[in-house]
């Protein structure tokens, strides 16, 4: 039984598309700007409109409050969204985050910062952090490397690594052949509105 079952999901660009997704997997999209790939994420999590059937555990998306199912189905954004000025205030369980700021390559006060001042790179690992420190089911990354050095690539693929030793199932949108790439056990590529299967 797939953990994530997506069944003729379509939007007015994309679709109909059928994917599975076990515990522990890491499907890598990949495919050229404008195809879909963004949409197809965000389709999943529900933050746009679309059609099909999404599944988690057999049990169907519709039986979800919106903010219940994307707690458990978690979308981060290439660029993430922030609501207060403190970083720490986005964190639900800012003590189990901070045991990551070192090995993300962020200082020991990177939650007591305004978002204002951090980096981009900053910003988005600490957001890919927030929603890995939540323990969703399934996390969907839009380019999650884009604004980071290899060395912070590492270091994120290394938060991914151990997340997906507990189960998690993750689908990560990329153009980057790096380190967090390379935890894919399969590729789809996104053309046309429909999935390709690559060599892994």
């Amino acid at each position: 039984m797939a953990l994530l079952s997506v069944r003729g999901l379509r939007t007015d660009l994309i679709g109909p598309i059928d994917l599975d997704v076990d515990r522990g997997d890491c499907v890598l999209v990949s495919g050229p700007s404008g195809s879909g790939k963004t949409l197809f994420l965000r389709a999943i999590a529900d933050l746009d409109p679309n059609q099909g059937t999404v599944t988690l555990s057999e049990r169907s998306r519709e039986r979800y409050t919106g903010p219940a199912w994307r707690r458990d189905v978690t979308y981060v954004a290439a660029e993430p969204g922030w609501w207060t000025d403190r970083a720490g205030d986005h964190f639900d369980d800012p003590g189990t985050a901070r045991t990551w700021l070192p090995r993300l390559g962020l200082g020991d006060d990177a939650l007591d910062k305004a978002v204002s001042v951090l980096s981009t790179g900053e910003r988005l690992r600490l957001a890919i952090l927030r929603a890995a420190v939540q323990q969703p089911s399934v996390l969907l990354l839009d380019e999650p490397t884009a604004a980071l050095d290899p060395a912070a690539t590492g270091m994120v693929a290394d938060l991914l690594r151990a997340a997906l030793a507990e189960g998690l199932a993750l689908i990560v949108v990329s153009h980057q052949e790096d380190a967090v790439a390379r935890l894919a056990r399969r590729r789809l590529a996104l053309r046309q509105g429909r999935f390709f299967e690559e060599a892994a």
